[in-house]
């Protein structure tokens, strides 16, 4: 499940950091970013989404301090994570959410199985969609509304959320409100954590999640 796309070189990680690294101080912050990066990276690419984790406390420790030792890589930067770059559609690939893991683990007993999971943000636009997935055409999104309210943090009130397949769906009322804090963000992955104490890895998913018109009418 967990797909890292077309990451492989420093290079194409980090191509602006790289350009602009000409000060030998640069180079070396580059060098620990991607190191941290692939650090925690290697760690979670065989953890399914954070379900061996949740039951190994050591592992969950490993993950969690390269985690942070990522996010103190984003801080000893400009810190900015949330302009325009977090705009997008991104996938899930490791998290602390029991909600999520519950859902991805138990899929199963109920004859699918939990698909991509996804965060589509718009900033211009101050919109907010969950979603999980369950190929091949059911899904459950819960709409919100958002507003930046820092360099790292966003507010957010859930608007309605939707149970459907191709054939049927399900509209679930509005239920509550919450911030999330992206600590690291660069071309193709963030981290952030929650109102909750949890935290999430993602990476820029290679589509676009596209809103329905019959969910957006329940806003």
């Amino acid at each position: 499940m967990v797909s890292l796309g077309n990451i492989s070189t420093p290079a194409t990680i980090f191509p602006t950091c790289y350009a602009a690294a000409a000060a030998r101080s640069s180079k070396h912050q580059c060098r620990a970013s991607i190191a941290a990066r692939d650090e925690l990276l290697g760690l979670i690419s065989d953890d399914e989404r954070g379900l061996r984790s949740q039951k190994d406390k050591r592992r969950k420790e490993r993950i969690l301090r390269a985690f942070e030792a990522l996010a103190a890589e984003s801080a000893s930067s400009d810190g900015i994570t949330t302009d325009s770059r977090l705009s997008g559609t991104w996938r899930m690939l490791w998290t602390t959410e029991k909600e999520q893991l519950f859902i991805v683990d138990k899929a199963p007993l109920f004859g699918t199985r939990a698909g991509d999971i996804l965060q589509v943000i718009d900033v211009g636009e101050n919109r907010l969609n969950n979603v999980i997935t369950f190929p091949p055409s059911g899904a459950f999104v819960v709409a919100s509304t958002m507003e930046v309210v820092s360099d790292k943090r966003v507010e957010f009130q859930f608007t309605g959320a939707l149970l459907r397949s191709d054939t049927w769906s399900f509209p679930v009322p509005p239920f509550g409100k919450g911030w999330f804090e992206s600590v690291y963000l660069d071309e193709h992955i963030r981290l952030a954590k929650d109102i909750r104490g949890d935290f999430l890895v993602v990476e820029r998913a290679p589509y676009d999640w596209i809103d329905e018109a019959d969910f957006w009418s329940l806003r």
